[in-house]
């Protein structure tokens, strides 16, 4: 029997009607953190959110499998018709989504609450 071990924590909530903010905590990595953030933004699609905004303000460490997790994560929501932007990135983390040049093909926002009503502005 095999455990999955977390380093990372989301917590969703939506601050507008249709968009939705998924928290996340502590480290992304490749495996069940990968995992558990697709399966989250699954769920945001499946309850027909016009945007999900991914805040990383609580992330302090990301791997390279968490940066193609949230490109595909990104993807799906595009073709669902929805948006999908990151917020609240600093330190290890805002500087390895500059380096991957992720912030050029994701909207990057300083907070969550930015980005919620970019999504409601469209």
């Amino acid at each position: 029997m095999s455990t999955k071990i977390f380093t990372l924590q989301i917590t969703s909530r939506s601050p507008h009607p249709g968009v939705a903010v998924l928290e996340m905590r502590g480290s992304v990595h490749a495996g069940p953190d990968c995992n558990l953030l697709s399966q989250e933004v699954d769920k945001v699609i499946e309850a027909k959110s016009k945007g999900v905004v991914l805040d990383l303000a609580g992330v302090t460490h990301i791997d390279s499998a968490a940066i193609g997790m949230i490109v595909t994560c990104f993807s799906k929501v595009k073709r669902s018709g929805g948006m999908l932007c990151l917020a609240g990135a600093k330190g290890m983390v805002e500087g390895t989504l500059k380096l991957t040049q992720i912030d050029k093909a994701i909207r990057v926002f300083p907070a969550a609450s930015d980005a919620a009503d970019a999504i409601l502005a469209g």
